[in-house]
C-alpha cells in the first residue's frame, strides 16, 4: 500500500505526561518530575513531523494552564493546531503520571471530564481535508459523545474528499461506559478504514473472543481494508494487505520503559508508507521506532529523527520473525 504523500489529518488528545526524575524513581517517592507533551494523538504526530511528514491536530483543550502547556507544546514540535480549540468550565486535558521504569511500572493516568471529549461536528467541519494525505485516529475518540459523532462525521468528509482513513485501535478500557459499547464502536469504525492497527489483544476484543483476534484482522481486510497490522508483542506482528500476509519480528532494546511504543509505531508505519516503503519495510520502520521509544525517558520528546532511525536500523539487522 502507498499513501499519496505524507500530509496528515490527526484526530484526538493532547495532555500532559509527568514523569518522576531521575528515571527509576517510583512515582510515590518522587520529589522532582519532567513534563511532556502527552496523548496517542498527539505522540503520532510528533512521530509522523519527527520523520518529515505533515501532521496537523484535530481536537479540544482545556483554556487553562495545561491545556496552554499542550498548544505550546504543540508549536514546539511544528504540529499544526489551527483545528485546535479551548473549551472552558469544567474541561480538563488528559494528565498521566509514567514511571521510567520496566520492573512493577505503574501509569496513572487522569481522564475524568476530558476536554479532547467536547470535539463536536463544527471542529471537524472546518478542516479542508483536500489539503491532506490521509486522516489518522486513535481508538479514544470514540470513547464519548460529542467527539464519537464528530469523529465518525470526519471520516465522511475525508472519505468524500478521497483520503484513506488510518485507525489505531488503541483500546483504553477507563474511557468507555462498558465494553459492549467498545466493542460495537470500534468494529463499525474498523469497517470503515483502509487501515487498521491493533495488538492481539485490541483484534480480539473487537471481534468478542480473544481467540479470534487474528481472524478479525483478516476479515477486516477480506471486507475491504487495504491492510491491517496485528501486532503480538514479542512475537512480532502479522501485516495482512489483499495480496497476502507479512511476518516481522521486533528490534532487540533494553526498555526504560513499557510505553510510548504503539504511538511511535504508527508514527513510524505511515511516514515509511508515505514514503513509498513496501509494507514489510514501512512496518519495520515502526518496529524500529517503537525499539528506540521504549528505550528513552518520555513519548513525544523520545520519537526519533528520520537521521536516528536510519541509523539505528543501519547498525541492526532486520529481526526475523517468530
Amino acid at each position: 500500500m502507498r499513501l499519496k504523500g505524507n500530509r496528515f489529518v490527526v484526530i484526538g488528545r493532547a495532555g500532559m505526561d509527568l514523569y518522576p526524575d531521575p528515571p527509576g524513581t517510583r512515582t510515590e517517592e518522587a520529589t522532582h518530575f519532567v513534563s511532556c507533551l502527552g496523548g496517542s494523538s498527539a505522540n503520532i504526530a510528533v512521530a509522523i513531523t519527527r520523520l518529515g511528514g505533515r501532521a496537523d491536530l484535530v481536537t479540544c483543550v482545556a483554556d487553562d494552564a495545561i491545556g496552554r502547556f499542550a498548544l505550546n507544546e504543540l508549536d514546539r514540535y511544528g504540529i499544526g493546531r489551527a483545528h485546535v480549540r479551548s473549551v472552558g468550565g469544567e474541561a480538563r486535558n488528559s494528565l498521566a503520571v509514567v514511571e521510567s521504569r520496566v520492573e512493577d511500572h505503574q501509569s496513572v493516568i487522569y481522564r475524568n471530564g476530558a476536554a479532547d471529549f467536547e470535539m463536536c461536528d463544527a471542529d471537524v467541519e472546518g478542516v479542508d481535508y483536500s489539503a491532506y494525505d490521509a486522516l489518522m485516529t486513535t481508538g479514544t475518540v470514540f470513547a464519548a459523545e460529542p467527539s464519537r459523532s464528530a469523529a465518525f462525521r470526519a471520516f465522511d468528509l475525508a472519505r468524500a474528499a478521497g483520503l484513506p482513513l488510518i485507525f489505531d485501535i488503541d483500546y483504553r478500557p477507563y474511557s468507555w461506559p462498558s465494553a459492549q459499547v467498545a466493542a460495537e464502536v470500534y468494529s463499525r469504525a474498523g469497517a470503515l478504514c483502509d487501515v487498521i492497527v491493533g495488538n492481539d489483544v485490541e483484534f480480539g476484543f473487537m471481534a468478542g473472543d480473544y481467540a479470534r483476534g487474528l481472524d478479525k484482522a483478516r476479515a477486516l481486510v477480506a471486507e475491504g481494508a487495504r491492510l491491517a497490522v496485528y501486532k503480538m508483542g514479542e512475537k512480532g506482528a502479522i501485516t495482512i494487505t489483499p495480496e497476502g500476509e507479512v511476518k516481522t519480528g521486533i528490534y532487540p532494546a533494553t526498555p526504560l520503559k513499557p510505553t510510548g511504543a504503539g504511538d511511535s509505531f504508527m508514527g513510524g508505519l505511515v511516514a515509511g508508507l508515505a514514503d513509498g516503503l513496501s509494507v514489510r519495510d514501512a512496518v519495520l520502520q515502526g518496529s524500529a521506532s517503537a525499539a528506540m521509544v521504549v528505550a528513552r525517558v518520555g513519548c513525544a520528546p523520545a520519537m526519533p529523527t528520520r537521521a536516528e532511525l536510519s541509523d539505528f536500523r543501519a547498525r541492526h539487522a532486520d529481526p526475523d520473525a517468530a
